[in-house]
């Protein structure tokens, strides 16, 4: 039986970029659940003075979590894409800094 060893290959790093897409979405919805929980459930703790703060900083995490998420997706097409045409898509040490 003979084996395409390339086409192997690229069966195994596509594999792996959707599972790095899968971690980028984990993570987004992490934030996501971390927002709620700043922002709604805080504040009911008994932190109800400052329950404004809480809410923008819910906010803020909120609008990290989809952004995460929007990368993630965005990321994993790209890299889908040079993948099969044989490049390589670097990630931006500024994305990684701002996150």
């Amino acid at each position: 039986m003979t084996r395409d060893e390339t086409g192997d290959a690229t069966r195994r790093t596509l594999l792996a970029a959707e599972r790095t897409l899968l971690a980028w979405l984990r993570t987004g919805l992490t934030v996501l659940a971390v927002a709620v929980g700043i922002g709604k459930i805080a504040p009911d703790l008994g932190d109800e003075a400052n329950a404004t703060a809480w809410a923008v900083l819910g906010a803020v995490y909120a609008v990290l979590g989809v952004a995460i998420v929007v990368y993630g997706f965005w990321r994993g097409r790209a890299v889908d894409q040079a993948v099969r045409e044989g490049r390589y898509v670097s990630l931006q040490d500024s994305v990684m800094w701002t996150i």
